[in-house]
């Protein structure tokens, strides 16, 4: 770790000033500090007054090194990143460190008295065979429903009764289907109290039947669905109601993520949650499910992508700011606003709409509007257009009784037209739909009014958000120079653009698209939500977000339409946006709450000959002309999957009406089957069957092109969701390249280079996590591989970058963000953005469920 003899030398013998401007160390603490600093850079001596970045061209990766190596003597204290960035020089950082304790070299937090015992193989094997039985019965359940209602209904003797058959049948179906979940939570679990159940036991099963058929609700459909826009609707508190959960009046969640523990929720009157919150009343932890109360008083504001750990409250007018974390224990007293991970008191005022008259009526109406349209309009629709088709499908010859279909070369020649028609005109059609429906749509609603929720604008405001931020087109598009073309066709203001090829990701979501403007020479990573329309729980109001020119956005960035940064900054991934003080320009900004670090450094301009000139019209060229290749290709992979399903659904057609509700529930199984092995077997195949080198080029390197398309060609995370908390998502990830241990618990954990990713034995991964092993920062491209030991927890919504190592045993917590190069020692308790080491006692508390989790139905021992 320490440098050669001879280098020491020079830093213990150097004179405190020399005409050169070196200043050597006067103190012990400075002399250690430059010492490892020196031994980073691969320098002789280090001047303790030199600027780790613009004098001696140290990067953030070279500078986590560099607090890694520090950590690890016990002559010093823990240095983090943060420490870094805001005390540049050795002189500065140990003036900083010199009342703080040295750290000690036994772990901070002993291992509990008594530890859980884990899961064995048999159970884990049990657990899977039971999960799956569970899918399978639903499965051929809904396959008996719907074969015998299909029957009932066309079995009408005129049009008038088909439709009023349809109606009944898909109400009956509806409400059924509605009722279930509500019915398996009360019947399996009774009500949820503060408890930790062992992952893979049979308590676990019940757990995840649970949680699955809540979250499977067709009623979260007509209210939302998954789609990540903002939408709330009065059915979506009634039915956490019927579950258990105590929630006021007037209260609005535009979150769509689930709570599951619904009876240790409480929200009180008027209260606000936003897009992307997480508050679901229980987390993974060391192998196991800890339950705990989550509690919001009256009027409370909890922003976009925050997350709320177990054990957490808020009291009544409180507020919690976007990209914000409470951890477990942590409370945000009446009237406080908080942000931040882990949140701290602010004076940011987050709530912005002001209140508008909603009245009981109004959401009544509304609620009853939603309930009338799946009913009567939705649900006969979708039958009348299946019996239309399979009626025409016989009739002409296409399908038949003898169940030989698919031994004719016509069966597939005719599903080969049928498929490329309906795909590639669907595709067609939705593009003229995208770009033209919500403009029109767009003329009703003005900017800065403030408007009512679930009246014609709320209800025009969701249709233009549904419709402009499909995920097919931003795939399609995105990573090339035509989303920017893309971009502009659905109402973006993108002013002078400077096409880099690499202007923006595949991911990046918008309120309203009219209402953006981007400066010239902006590019931004995937992960961008851009918040230009503010909701309270009675109102809504559009309001311009503009980006300033030459920024740089990184993964996951909440950015409101209040922003106050300017032109040339550098927003880190998970950035919590400032939206007060100063105007910020030229500066960069990490964590939440953000603080300023260097726009760029020395190794960040290496290809910037690359970005201008001749040098940039031969790369973009090229790069366009496989961009649109690798478009090309997408489109053939997709419609290959769709040729394929539609081939499967047709040919089990064949044995409808011999076998009925089984062939259904066949056709169902072998088509999902079918989309898993399919995309497995792309992605590996795009990858040559190989893993994944870790990179250091420009975004004009044809590998860079190449990895562009590799995450254009993985498998949708759609898919990866339906296994999340099964052992079959196990199997699914090491097929896919990942190498991981035995007894992994994987709740929906993103890896986009999964190749580089190693994950150690009985590791617990929390939905909302991802382990990213690149980055994108202006148009140098780097990746490498992160790992985790055996026994490591990644709570809810954290983000691993890439260069990364976690050792065993070690917790990072809930909507941390641990940087690139970072290594975590054994056992180690990490929070924050950018995480580092917690040791104080609520730190502890967040980390393990600490003493908060107490009574009769609490845990024996901690993590």
């Amino acid at each position: 770790m320490g440098k050669p003899v001879e280098a020491l030398s020079a830093v213990q013998a150097a004179p405190s000033a020399g005409p050169d401007g070196y200043v050597g160390p006067t103190t012990d603490r400075e002399r250690i500090l430059a010492e490892v600093i020196a031994g980073v850079v691969h320098s002789e001596r280090v001047s303790i007054v030199s600027n780790f970045f613009d004098d001696l061209g140290a990067d953030s990766m070279m500078m986590t090194h560099f607090c890694a190596r520090a950590r690890k003597r016990g002559d010093l204290p823990s240095i983090s990143m943060k420490d870094v960035y805001r005390n540049p020089t050795i002189k500065g950082l140990a003036a900083a460190l010199e009342d703080t304790a040295p750290a000690p070299v036994e772990s901070p937090n002993p291992a509990p008295a008594e530890e859980v015992k884990p899961a064995g193989t048999a159970q884990y094997i049990l657990c899977g065979t039971l999960q799956l039985l569970l899918i399978l019965g639903y499965v051929y359940g809904g396959a008996v429903v719907s074969v015998l209602g299909y029957t009932w209904v066309t079995a009408g003797s005129n049009l008038l009764d088909l439709y009023a058959r349809a109606v009944l049948f898909g109400g009956a179906a509806f409400a059924g289907a509605c009722i279930l979940p509500i019915l398996a939570k009360w019947l399996l679990i009774g009500r949820w109290k503060p408890q930790q159940i062992r992952i893979w036991s049979l308590a676990y099963v019940r757990f995840w039947a649970v949680r699955t058929l809540v979250r499977a609700n067709p009623l979260l459909l007509i209210i939302g669905g998954r789609s990540r826009t903002s939408a709330t609707s009065p059915l979506y508190s009634l039915y956490l109601r019927t579950l258990g959960a105590r929630v006021g009046r007037g209260v609005a969640i535009y979150s769509r993520t689930m709570p599951v523990c619904t009876d240790l929720l409480t929200i009180g009157d008027g209260t606000t949650i936003r897009k992307d919150a997480s508050f679901t009343c229980f987390r993974a932890h060391a192998g196991q499910i800890q339950t705990g109360p989550v509690t919001l008083g009256k009027e409370v504001f909890v922003g976009e992508a925050s997350v709320l750990d177990i054990e957490t409250s808020m009291g009544d007018g409180a507020q919690l700011g976007h990209a914000s974390t409470l951890n477990t224990g942590q409370t945000v007293p009446d009237g406080e606003r908080w942000h931040g991970a882990p949140a701290q008191r602010a004076d940011v005022d987050y709530s912005v709409v002001p209140a508008a008259p909603c009245g009981t009526l109004r959401r009544l109406g509304y609620a009853a509007g939603q309930l009338l349209v799946a009913v009567l309009i939705v649900m006969p629709a979708a039958l009348g257009v299946l019996a239309i088709l399979l009626d025409e499908a016989l009739r002409s010859g296409f399908l038949d009784t003898s169940g030989v279909a698919f031994t004719y070369w016509d069966f597939y020649h005719n599903v080969l037209i049928v498929s490329s028609v309906l795909y590639f005109g669907a595709i067609l059609l939705g593009f003229l739909v995208v770009v033209t429906v919500p403009r029109i749509l767009n003329l009703v609603i003005k900017p800065d009014t403030v408007y009512l929720l679930y009246g014609i604008h709320y209800s025009i405001h969701r249709a233009i958000a549904f419709l402009t931020n499909r995920t097919f087109f931003r795939l399609l598009f995105g990573d090339s120079s035509y989303i920017v073309h893309y971009l502009r066709c659905i109402g973006y203001d993108l002013s002078r653009v400077d096409q880099t090829g690499s202007n923006f990701g595949t991911e990046v979501m918008h309120e309203t698209p009219y209402h953006v403007t981007v400066g010239s020479g902006t590019m931004v990573a995937d992960g961008l939500s851009i918040i230009n329309a503010d909701f309270s729980s009675t109102s809504f109001r559009v309001s311009r977000v503009s980006i300033g020119p030459r920024n740089f956005l990184g993964n996951r960035i909440a950015y409101p339409a209040q922003s106050t940064t300017g032109e040339n900054c550098l927003l880190a991934t998970k950035v919590l946006v400032p939206i007060d003080g100063n105007l910020r320009t030229n500066q960069g900004l990490l964590g939440s709450p953000s603080f300023e670090i260097p726009r760029s450094v020395e190794r960040d301009s290496r290809f910037d000959h690359l970005k201008s000139g001749d040098n940039l019209r031969r790369g973009l060229s090229a790069k366009n002309r496989y961009n649109l290749r690798t478009m090309a290709l997408l489109l053939l992979v997709r419609w290959v999957h769709f040729f394929g399903v539609m081939l499967l659904a047709l040919a089990v057609a064949d044995y409808y009406r011999m076998f009925g509700a089984e062939a259904v529930a066949a056709e169902l199984v072998i088509s999902t089957l079918f989309t898993f092995t399919y995309f497995v077997v792309v992605e590996r195949a795009v990858a040559r069957f190989r893993p994944l080198r870790p990179q250091f080029c420009s975004i004009y390197n044809s590998y860079f092109w190449w990895h562009e398309r590799y995450w254009k060609l993985v498998l949708p995370g759609a898919l990866e969701f339906v296994l999340s908390g099964t052992p079959f998502k196990n199997i699914i990830s090491r097929m896919l390249g990942v190498r991981l241990g035995r007894k992994v618990f994987d709740d929906g954990c993103a890896m986009p280079e999964r190749t580089l990713v190693s994950i150690g034995d009985a590791c617990t991964l929390n939905a909302g996590t991802a382990i990213q092993c690149h980055s994108q920062e202006d148009g140098t491209f780097k990746s490498d591989r992160s790992t985790l030991g055996s026994g490591c927890t990644l709570g809810v919504g954290a983000f691993v970058h890439y260069g990364v190592t976690v050792s065993d045993g070690a917790v990072l917590a809930a909507g941390s963000f641990l940087m690139k190069g970072e290594e975590m020692p054994p056992n180690a308790q990490w929070a924050g953005n950018p995480a580092r080491e917690i040791r104080d006692r609520l730190g502890t508390a967040a980390l393990t469920g600490g003493a908060a989790l107490t009574g009769p139905a609490a845990p024996t021992g901690g993590s």
